[in-house]
Protein backbone atom coordinates (compact mmCIF):
# COMPACT_ATOMS: atom_id res chain seq x y z
CA UNK A 1 0.00 0.00 0.00
CA UNK A 2 1.28 3.50 -0.68
CA UNK A 3 1.68 6.00 2.08
CA UNK A 4 -1.29 7.78 3.79
CA UNK A 5 -1.36 10.28 6.08
CA UNK A 6 -2.75 9.84 9.29
CA UNK A 7 -5.73 11.41 9.54
CA UNK A 8 -6.53 13.49 13.12
CA UNK A 9 -8.86 10.84 15.28
CA UNK A 10 -5.87 8.49 14.33
CA UNK A 11 -3.28 11.19 15.91
CA UNK A 12 -5.07 11.56 18.85
CA UNK A 13 -4.91 8.00 19.66
CA UNK A 14 -1.32 7.84 19.20
CA UNK A 15 -0.98 10.93 21.26
CA UNK A 16 -2.73 9.80 24.04
CA UNK A 17 -1.34 6.34 23.65
CA UNK A 18 2.45 8.23 24.53
CA UNK A 19 0.43 10.54 26.97
CA UNK A 20 1.12 13.44 24.84
CA UNK A 21 -2.03 16.01 25.02
CA UNK A 22 -1.23 17.46 21.53
CA UNK A 23 1.18 17.68 18.80
CA UNK A 24 2.68 20.80 20.51
CA UNK A 25 3.25 18.46 23.82
CA UNK A 26 5.43 15.90 21.79
CA UNK A 27 7.68 18.52 20.08
CA UNK A 28 7.79 20.62 23.66
CA UNK A 29 11.70 19.51 23.93
CA UNK A 30 12.40 21.11 20.84
CA UNK A 31 13.53 24.97 21.65
CA UNK A 32 10.92 27.24 20.29
CA UNK A 33 13.07 28.78 17.90
CA UNK A 34 14.06 25.59 16.07
CA UNK A 35 10.18 24.80 15.58
CA UNK A 36 7.93 26.54 12.61
CA UNK A 37 5.26 27.97 13.39
CA UNK A 38 3.57 28.59 10.38
CA UNK A 39 3.14 26.69 6.91
CA UNK A 40 5.84 25.93 4.34
CA UNK A 41 6.36 28.87 1.90
CA UNK A 42 5.81 26.56 -1.18
CA UNK A 43 3.25 27.26 -3.67
CA UNK A 44 -0.09 25.52 -3.49
CA UNK A 45 -2.37 23.90 -6.13
CA UNK A 46 -0.10 23.27 -9.01
CA UNK A 47 -1.02 21.16 -12.19
CA UNK A 48 2.34 18.48 -12.50
CA UNK A 49 3.78 20.69 -15.55
CA UNK A 50 3.61 23.78 -13.12
CA UNK A 51 5.45 21.93 -10.66
CA UNK A 52 7.97 20.59 -12.77
CA UNK A 53 8.50 24.32 -13.75
CA UNK A 54 8.89 25.14 -10.06
CA UNK A 55 11.10 23.14 -8.97
CA UNK A 56 13.81 23.40 -12.13
CA UNK A 57 13.86 27.05 -11.26
CA UNK A 58 14.22 26.44 -7.70
CA UNK A 59 16.98 23.96 -8.89
CA UNK A 60 18.59 27.13 -10.71
CA UNK A 61 19.85 28.84 -7.75
CA UNK A 62 21.77 25.90 -6.52
CA UNK A 63 24.54 27.25 -8.57
CA UNK A 64 27.62 24.87 -8.66
CA UNK A 65 29.74 26.58 -10.20
CA UNK A 66 30.69 28.51 -7.01
CA UNK A 67 35.20 27.67 -5.70
CA UNK A 68 34.47 26.07 -2.70
CA UNK A 69 37.25 25.98 0.51
CA UNK A 70 35.61 24.17 3.32
CA UNK A 71 36.66 20.69 3.97
CA UNK A 72 35.80 19.67 7.95
CA UNK A 73 35.24 16.12 7.46
CA UNK A 74 33.01 16.56 3.78
CA UNK A 75 35.51 16.92 0.76
CA UNK A 76 34.83 17.86 -2.68
CA UNK A 77 36.77 15.37 -4.76
CA UNK A 78 36.54 14.60 -8.37
CA UNK A 79 33.96 11.45 -8.88
CA UNK A 80 34.98 9.29 -12.20
CA UNK A 81 31.89 8.81 -14.27
CA UNK A 82 32.29 5.28 -14.19
CA UNK A 83 30.94 5.53 -10.28
CA UNK A 84 27.54 5.93 -11.14
CA UNK A 85 27.52 3.93 -14.33
CA UNK A 86 28.39 1.24 -12.33
CA UNK A 87 26.41 1.33 -9.15
CA UNK A 88 22.96 2.07 -10.57
CA UNK A 89 22.99 -1.45 -12.04
CA UNK A 90 19.87 -2.56 -10.65
CA UNK A 91 21.66 -5.42 -9.18
CA UNK A 92 23.66 -3.46 -6.66
CA UNK A 93 20.93 -0.60 -6.39
CA UNK A 94 18.15 -2.13 -5.91
CA UNK A 95 19.29 -5.30 -3.80
CA UNK A 96 19.78 -2.56 -0.92
CA UNK A 97 21.71 -4.97 1.67
CA UNK A 98 22.09 -9.02 1.40
CA UNK A 99 19.39 -10.27 3.45
CA UNK A 100 20.65 -13.85 2.19
CA UNK A 101 24.27 -13.16 1.82
CA UNK A 102 25.88 -16.31 -0.02
CA UNK A 103 23.55 -15.60 -2.93
CA UNK A 104 24.91 -12.52 -3.70
CA UNK A 105 27.76 -13.54 -4.56
CA UNK A 106 28.88 -10.25 -6.67
CA UNK A 107 27.66 -7.74 -3.57
CA UNK A 108 29.79 -9.97 -1.23
CA UNK A 109 32.89 -10.03 -3.62
CA UNK A 110 32.72 -6.05 -3.94
CA UNK A 111 32.29 -6.05 -0.24
CA UNK A 112 35.56 -8.15 0.64
CA UNK A 113 37.54 -6.01 -2.30
CA UNK A 114 36.60 -2.89 -0.37
CA UNK A 115 37.79 -4.52 3.13
CA UNK A 116 41.16 -5.58 1.46
CA UNK A 117 41.64 -2.44 0.06
CA UNK A 118 41.07 -0.21 3.65
CA UNK A 119 42.98 -2.62 5.76
CA UNK A 120 46.13 -2.03 3.41
CA UNK A 121 45.67 1.75 3.32
CA UNK A 122 44.76 1.86 7.18
CA UNK A 123 47.53 -0.72 8.19
CA UNK A 124 45.37 -2.65 9.97
CA UNK A 125 45.06 -6.67 9.59
CA UNK A 126 41.29 -6.68 9.42
CA UNK A 127 38.32 -3.95 7.96
CA UNK A 128 34.52 -4.35 8.69
CA UNK A 129 31.74 -3.99 5.60
CA UNK A 130 31.44 -0.31 6.46
CA UNK A 131 29.57 1.82 9.08
CA UNK A 132 27.37 4.28 8.62
CA UNK A 133 30.03 7.34 8.36
CA UNK A 134 33.06 8.75 10.34
CA UNK A 135 31.08 9.97 13.40
CA UNK A 136 29.09 6.66 14.43
CA UNK A 137 32.72 4.76 13.52
CA UNK A 138 34.64 6.81 15.54
CA UNK A 139 31.70 6.47 18.52
CA UNK A 140 31.62 3.07 17.72
CA UNK A 141 35.38 2.50 18.26
CA UNK A 142 35.20 3.75 21.87
CA UNK A 143 32.51 1.30 22.29
CA UNK A 144 34.50 -1.61 21.38
CA UNK A 145 37.67 -0.44 23.29
CA UNK A 146 35.20 -0.45 26.08
CA UNK A 147 34.50 -3.99 25.40
CA UNK A 148 37.96 -5.57 24.61
CA UNK A 149 39.50 -3.98 28.14
CA UNK A 150 36.49 -4.04 30.45
CA UNK A 151 37.33 -0.61 31.22
CA UNK A 152 34.82 2.35 31.29
CA UNK A 153 36.58 5.86 30.61
CA UNK A 154 37.86 7.32 27.42
CA UNK A 155 40.08 10.25 26.83
CA UNK A 156 39.48 12.27 23.79
CA UNK A 157 41.55 14.53 22.09
CA UNK A 158 39.94 17.91 21.78
CA UNK A 159 41.41 18.18 18.12
CA UNK A 160 38.84 15.62 17.16
CA UNK A 161 36.21 16.68 14.70
CA UNK A 162 33.72 18.41 17.05
CA UNK A 163 30.45 16.31 15.71
CA UNK A 164 32.22 13.42 16.02
CA UNK A 165 32.99 13.99 19.93
CA UNK A 166 29.18 15.53 20.08
CA UNK A 167 27.95 11.79 18.43
CA UNK A 168 30.36 9.96 21.24
CA UNK A 169 28.54 11.64 24.01
CA UNK A 170 25.77 10.71 22.67
CA UNK A 171 27.13 7.02 23.05
CA UNK A 172 28.71 7.48 26.19
CA UNK A 173 25.85 9.30 28.21
CA UNK A 174 23.71 6.28 27.98
CA UNK A 175 26.31 4.13 27.88
CA UNK A 176 27.61 5.60 31.73
CA UNK A 177 31.25 6.16 29.89
CA UNK A 178 32.49 8.87 31.45
CA UNK A 179 35.01 10.70 28.68
CA UNK A 180 38.10 13.55 29.46
CA UNK A 181 39.11 15.64 27.15
CA UNK A 182 42.85 16.49 26.44
CA UNK A 183 43.99 20.13 24.66
CA UNK A 184 46.41 20.74 21.72
CA UNK A 185 49.71 22.34 21.68
CA UNK A 186 48.72 26.19 20.70
CA UNK A 187 52.20 25.94 18.39
CA UNK A 188 51.63 23.28 16.41
CA UNK A 189 48.07 21.95 17.07
CA UNK A 190 48.79 18.35 18.11
CA UNK A 191 47.47 16.72 20.69
CA UNK A 192 49.47 18.33 24.13
CA UNK A 193 51.18 14.85 25.20
CA UNK A 194 52.15 16.30 28.53
CA UNK A 195 48.53 16.41 29.22
CA UNK A 196 47.59 13.51 28.01
CA UNK A 197 50.06 11.25 29.80
CA UNK A 198 48.50 12.84 33.00
CA UNK A 199 45.02 11.86 32.04
CA UNK A 200 45.27 8.60 30.65
CA UNK A 201 45.03 5.67 33.95
CA UNK A 202 44.71 2.31 34.21
CA UNK A 203 41.09 2.39 34.20
CA UNK A 204 41.15 3.91 30.60
CA UNK A 205 39.96 2.29 27.96
CA UNK A 206 40.68 3.90 24.94
CA UNK A 207 42.12 7.00 23.61
CA UNK A 208 40.77 8.77 20.63
CA UNK A 209 42.95 11.17 17.91
CA UNK A 210 42.20 12.65 14.55
CA UNK A 211 45.20 12.55 12.25
CA UNK A 212 45.18 14.85 10.14
CA UNK A 213 42.99 16.52 12.92
CA UNK A 214 40.62 19.10 12.54
CA UNK A 215 42.77 21.75 12.19
CA UNK A 216 44.31 19.61 9.43
CA UNK A 217 47.20 19.14 11.32
CA UNK A 218 48.90 15.07 11.35
CA UNK A 219 49.44 13.64 14.78
CA UNK A 220 52.46 12.19 16.21
CA UNK A 221 50.72 8.98 16.25
CA UNK A 222 54.03 6.44 17.89
CA UNK A 223 54.20 9.06 20.62
CA UNK A 224 50.40 9.01 21.66
CA UNK A 225 50.83 5.36 20.95
CA UNK A 226 53.29 4.90 23.86
CA UNK A 227 51.39 6.98 26.22
CA UNK A 228 48.42 4.93 25.90
CA UNK A 229 49.51 1.74 25.82
CA UNK A 230 51.59 1.95 28.59
CA UNK A 231 48.23 2.12 30.93
CA UNK A 232 46.73 -0.85 29.12
CA UNK A 233 44.83 1.58 26.81
CA UNK A 234 43.72 1.43 23.49
CA UNK A 235 44.75 3.59 20.44
CA UNK A 236 41.97 4.79 18.14
CA UNK A 237 43.09 6.85 15.16
CA UNK A 238 39.88 8.66 13.20
CA UNK A 239 40.34 9.51 9.73
CA UNK A 240 38.19 12.07 8.58
CA UNK A 241 39.99 12.45 4.93
CA UNK A 242 40.62 9.14 3.56
CA UNK A 243 42.58 10.91 0.79
CA UNK A 244 45.08 11.77 3.34
CA UNK A 245 46.21 8.19 3.11
CA UNK A 246 47.91 8.20 -0.08
CA UNK A 247 51.24 10.29 1.48
CA UNK A 248 50.29 9.99 5.22
CA UNK A 249 51.82 7.16 6.76
CA UNK A 250 49.01 4.75 8.08
CA UNK A 251 48.42 4.82 11.99
CA UNK A 252 49.97 1.37 12.28
CA UNK A 253 50.81 1.84 15.92
CA UNK A 254 46.56 2.55 16.32
CA UNK A 255 44.97 -0.56 17.83
CA UNK A 256 41.65 0.62 15.71
CA UNK A 257 41.32 2.98 13.08
CA UNK A 258 38.03 4.70 12.34
CA UNK A 259 37.58 6.48 9.10
CA UNK A 260 35.48 8.09 6.82
CA UNK A 261 35.61 6.70 2.91
CA UNK A 262 33.75 9.64 1.94
CA UNK A 263 36.19 11.08 -0.33
CA UNK A 264 36.99 7.99 -2.09
CA UNK A 265 34.05 8.45 -4.94
CA UNK A 266 31.66 9.29 -2.55
CA UNK A 267 29.27 12.58 -3.45
CA UNK A 268 28.69 15.70 -0.76
CA UNK A 269 25.21 15.22 -1.42
CA UNK A 270 23.74 17.59 1.13
CA UNK A 271 25.42 15.75 4.35
CA UNK A 272 24.87 12.31 2.89
CA UNK A 273 25.20 9.24 2.85
CA UNK A 274 28.72 8.80 3.55
CA UNK A 275 30.87 5.59 4.40
CA UNK A 276 32.20 4.92 8.02
CA UNK A 277 34.77 2.41 8.56
CA UNK A 278 36.38 0.51 11.32
CA UNK A 279 39.52 -1.45 11.13
CA UNK A 280 41.77 -3.27 13.49
CA UNK A 281 44.00 -5.68 14.80
CA UNK A 282 42.84 -9.14 14.31
CA UNK A 283 42.65 -9.98 18.24
CA UNK A 284 39.90 -7.72 18.13
CA UNK A 285 38.32 -9.08 15.73
CA UNK A 286 34.74 -10.50 17.07
CA UNK A 287 34.42 -7.19 19.23
CA UNK A 288 34.06 -5.13 15.70
CA UNK A 289 30.69 -4.18 14.90
CA UNK A 290 28.68 -4.47 12.10
CA UNK A 291 29.60 -7.30 9.90
CA UNK A 292 32.83 -8.88 7.98
CA UNK A 293 32.64 -11.02 4.47
CA UNK A 294 35.32 -13.71 4.35
CA UNK A 295 36.83 -15.35 1.14
CA UNK A 296 36.74 -19.39 0.96
CA UNK A 297 36.11 -21.74 -1.65
CA UNK A 298 32.75 -24.37 -2.70
CA UNK A 299 32.64 -28.13 -2.62
CA UNK A 300 33.66 -27.91 -6.08
CA UNK A 301 37.18 -26.18 -5.14
CA UNK A 302 36.15 -22.69 -7.06
CA UNK A 303 36.62 -19.18 -4.83
CA UNK A 304 33.11 -17.89 -2.99
CA UNK A 305 32.23 -15.41 -0.47
CA UNK A 306 30.37 -15.77 2.42
CA UNK A 307 29.37 -13.69 5.54
CA UNK A 308 31.41 -14.58 8.05
CA UNK A 309 30.96 -12.90 10.91
CA UNK A 310 27.95 -10.75 11.41
CA UNK A 311 27.91 -10.04 15.39
CA UNK A 312 24.36 -6.88 14.79
CA UNK A 313 21.17 -7.23 16.79
CA UNK A 314 19.55 -9.53 13.67
CA UNK A 315 21.91 -12.15 13.79
CA UNK A 316 22.57 -12.97 17.12
CA UNK A 317 20.95 -12.70 20.63
CA UNK A 318 20.99 -8.63 21.48
CA UNK A 319 22.86 -9.12 24.87
CA UNK A 320 25.83 -10.49 22.89
CA UNK A 321 25.43 -7.89 20.06
CA UNK A 322 28.86 -5.82 19.42
CA UNK A 323 26.53 -2.86 17.95
CA UNK A 324 22.50 -1.86 17.47
CA UNK A 325 23.68 -0.37 14.01
CA UNK A 326 21.29 -2.34 11.28
CA UNK A 327 23.30 -2.48 8.53
CA UNK A 328 26.40 -1.86 6.51
CA UNK A 329 26.80 1.23 4.14
CA UNK A 330 26.90 -1.46 1.08
CA UNK A 331 26.38 0.56 -2.14
CA UNK A 332 28.21 3.26 -1.06
CA UNK A 333 31.10 1.42 0.32
CA UNK A 334 31.25 -0.18 -3.34
CA UNK A 335 31.42 3.66 -4.76
CA UNK A 336 34.76 3.85 -2.57
CA UNK A 337 36.10 0.52 -3.80
CA UNK A 338 35.43 1.52 -7.69
CA UNK A 339 36.81 4.32 -6.94
CA UNK A 340 40.09 3.00 -5.33
CA UNK A 341 40.59 0.58 -8.18
CA UNK A 342 40.66 3.02 -10.60
CA UNK A 343 43.16 4.98 -9.04
CA UNK A 344 45.26 2.12 -7.74
CA UNK A 345 47.95 2.69 -5.59
CA UNK A 346 50.11 5.58 -7.54
CA UNK A 347 46.95 7.38 -8.76
CA UNK A 348 45.78 7.53 -4.93
CA UNK A 349 49.11 8.79 -3.99
CA UNK A 350 49.23 11.02 -6.86
CA UNK A 351 46.03 12.36 -5.90
CA UNK A 352 46.95 13.42 -2.32
CA UNK A 353 49.84 14.79 -3.28
CA UNK A 354 47.86 17.40 -6.05
CA UNK A 355 46.11 18.34 -2.84
CA UNK A 356 48.90 18.32 -0.35
CA UNK A 357 50.89 21.06 -3.26
CA UNK A 358 47.15 22.87 -3.63
CA UNK A 359 47.10 23.14 0.11
CA UNK A 360 50.79 24.65 0.28
CA UNK A 361 50.18 26.82 -2.15
CA UNK A 362 46.96 28.26 -0.65
CA UNK A 363 48.61 28.11 3.06
CA UNK A 364 51.70 30.14 1.58
CA UNK A 365 49.56 32.37 -0.49
CA UNK A 366 46.72 33.56 1.96
CA UNK A 367 49.46 33.51 4.92
CA UNK A 368 51.54 36.00 3.41
CA UNK A 369 49.12 38.97 3.22
CA UNK A 370 49.02 41.72 6.04
CA UNK A 371 46.93 41.60 8.86
CA UNK A 372 46.49 37.15 8.43
CA UNK A 373 48.67 34.70 10.42
CA UNK A 374 48.61 31.08 9.75
CA UNK A 375 48.25 28.84 13.10
CA UNK A 376 49.91 25.69 13.76
CA UNK A 377 52.16 26.10 11.64
CA UNK A 378 55.00 24.17 13.56
CA UNK A 379 53.51 20.55 12.77
CA UNK A 380 53.27 18.76 9.20
CA UNK A 381 49.31 19.22 7.77
CA UNK A 382 48.16 17.79 5.07
CA UNK A 383 45.28 19.80 2.78
CA UNK A 384 43.81 21.84 5.41
CA UNK A 385 45.14 24.63 7.80
CA UNK A 386 43.69 27.06 10.02
CA UNK A 387 43.80 31.29 8.90
CA UNK A 388 43.68 33.96 11.53
CA UNK A 389 42.76 37.19 10.13
CA UNK A 390 42.17 40.60 11.70
CA UNK A 391 39.05 41.55 10.17
CA UNK A 392 35.95 38.98 11.29
CA UNK A 393 35.19 36.39 9.20
CA UNK A 394 31.54 37.55 8.79
CA UNK A 395 32.61 40.52 6.57
CA UNK A 396 35.33 38.99 3.94
CA UNK A 397 33.02 35.77 3.58
CA UNK A 398 30.12 37.80 2.31
CA UNK A 399 32.36 39.27 -0.45
CA UNK A 400 34.04 36.27 -0.93
CA UNK A 401 30.72 35.03 -1.99
CA UNK A 402 29.83 37.89 -3.95
CA UNK A 403 32.40 36.39 -6.07
CA UNK A 404 31.14 32.79 -6.29
CA UNK A 405 33.80 31.82 -3.58
CA UNK A 406 32.93 29.83 -0.47
CA UNK A 407 35.86 31.02 2.45
CA UNK A 408 36.59 29.00 4.76
CA UNK A 409 34.73 27.61 7.97
CA UNK A 410 34.83 29.70 11.30
CA UNK A 411 36.11 27.73 14.05
CA UNK A 412 35.03 31.04 16.82
CA UNK A 413 31.65 27.73 17.43
CA UNK A 414 33.87 25.30 18.85
CA UNK A 415 37.26 26.62 19.76
CA UNK A 416 35.93 30.47 20.63
CA UNK A 417 39.54 30.85 22.21
CA UNK A 418 40.90 31.30 18.36
CA UNK A 419 39.33 34.14 17.63
CA UNK A 420 39.05 35.43 14.10
CA UNK A 421 40.31 31.62 13.13
CA UNK A 422 39.10 29.60 9.92
CA UNK A 423 39.82 26.06 8.46
CA UNK A 424 40.92 26.02 4.62
CA UNK A 425 40.69 23.00 2.52
CA UNK A 426 42.09 23.21 -0.74
CA UNK A 427 41.28 19.46 -2.60
CA UNK A 428 42.18 18.86 -6.86
CA UNK A 429 38.95 20.92 -7.57
CA UNK A 430 40.63 24.29 -6.48
CA UNK A 431 42.73 25.97 -9.12
CA UNK A 432 45.29 28.37 -8.54
CA UNK A 433 43.18 30.96 -9.89
CA UNK A 434 40.68 30.22 -7.52
CA UNK A 435 43.50 30.62 -4.74
CA UNK A 436 44.56 34.11 -6.18
CA UNK A 437 41.16 35.74 -5.80
CA UNK A 438 40.81 34.11 -2.28
CA UNK A 439 43.80 36.15 -1.68
CA UNK A 440 42.41 39.48 -3.58
CA UNK A 441 39.26 39.42 -1.99
CA UNK A 442 40.52 39.12 1.45
CA UNK A 443 43.48 41.20 1.18
CA UNK A 444 40.76 44.18 0.03
CA UNK A 445 39.43 44.24 3.08
CA UNK A 446 42.51 43.76 5.24
CA UNK A 447 43.74 47.00 3.83
CA UNK A 448 40.60 48.83 4.49
CA UNK A 449 40.57 47.59 8.51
Amino acid sequence: MRYLPKSPAEREKMLAEIGAGSIDDLFAVIPAEYRLARDLAVPRQLGESEIVDYFRAAGQKNSTDYASFLGAGAYRHYRPVIIDSLVQRGEFLTSYTPYQPEITQGTLQAIFEFQTMIAELTGMDVANASMYDGSTGAAEAVMMAVRVTGRHKAVVARSVHPEYREVLATYAKHQGLPSTLVGFDPETGRVDLAALEAQVTEKTAAVLVQSPNFFGVVEDIPAIAAIAHAKGALLIVSIAEAISLGVVRPPVEADIVSMEAQSFGVALSYGGPFCGVIAAKERYVRQMPGRLVGQTVDGTGYRGFVLTLATREQHIRREKATSNICTNQALVALMATIFLTVYGKEGIRELAEHNLAKADYAAQTLGSLAGTKLLFNGAPRFHEFVLYTEESPSLWSQRMLDEKIVGGLDLSKWYPELGNATLWCATELITRENIDLAAQVLAEGLVEA
